[in-house]
């Protein structure tokens, strides 16, 4: 998992003011089980406070939380949300994740192959550019194209950019949108706009309230899961979460 660093993790330059009272309250309740240390140190020692004991394909404990029925709702709504499946499914699986997060990539390619798989599954994905400034430019890339051409092509681009080797940034990100039949200016014009710099830092600021201080990370079944716990693991959590409603039955 990619662990982001606390000042990225606690700040989205500037890009949305307010609205932290009452949500960041209680994401700051449902992070109190990680302890007042941030970063490698409260992901250390989640593990004793696991919401529900679950283990990792590589056998160690998975960490998990509890995530605040307000907060939960609030991602139905989130605006620049790509979303996979039926709308009526039984299951939502939702991703948080960061495009220069090494473990992504591997788990962007299991959430497809989930969503291949169970057709009671519905998936959210959801920028969290919590790495770097570049994660941020990238992200920005995909909110303008999704504004431009729907979900679908964004979608498209969100494949391409998981695909895609090396850093990832704003100009590659420019470069991979024009290959979808959009416009490099137009794009680079919305996503330096108002309308993406706001989505971008709602997306943020939910991550953050989650508590959710790597990448990827995931929201079903009530719980947040920090960090990629394997694709068996992973398989079975929405499995559990079928069978009896949390992450571990």
């Amino acid at each position: 998992m990619c662990l982001a660093p606390a000042q990225l993790a606690a700040e989205t330059d500037g890009m949305e003011t307010g609205m932290i009272d009452r949500r960041r309250l209680l994401g700051l309740a449902a992070a109190s089980a990680f302890g007042a240390a941030a970063g490698g140190r409260a992901l250390a020692e989640s593990a004793a406070n696991q919401w529900f004991a679950v283990t990792g394909d590589d056998g160690q404990p998975v960490p998990n939380l509890r995530v605040p029925v307000e907060l939960a709702e609030e991602i139905e709504d989130l605006p620049g949300a790509i979303w996979g499946g039926p709308a009526s499914a039984a299951i939502k699986l939702v991703e948080f994740y960061d495009y220069n997060c090494p473990w992504c990539r591997s788990a962007y390619e299991q959430v497809n192959v989930l969503l291949r798989d169970n057709r009671d599954l519905r998936i959210g994905l959801v920028n969290n550019p919590i790495l770097s400034p570049m994660s941020a430019q990238a992200a920005k890339v995909e909110l303008a194209l999704l504004k431009l051409k729907g979900a679908t092509t964004a979608h498209k681009l969100t494949d391409a950019l998981f695909a895609t080797p090396g850093r990832i940034d704003g100009p590659r990100a420019l470069d991979l949108a024009a290959r979808f039949g959009a416009d490099r200016a137009e794009v680079e014009r919305v996503a330096d706009g108002p309308d993406v710099k706001a989505m971008l830092g709602r997306q943020m600021r939910l991550a953050a309230s989650l508590g959710l201080i790597a990448t990827p990370s995931y929201v079903i079944g009530g719980a947040a899961v920090l960090g990629y716990p394997g694709p068996r693991t992973l398989a079975r959590i929405v499995a559990d979460t079928r069978r009896c409603g949390t992450i571990s039955c």
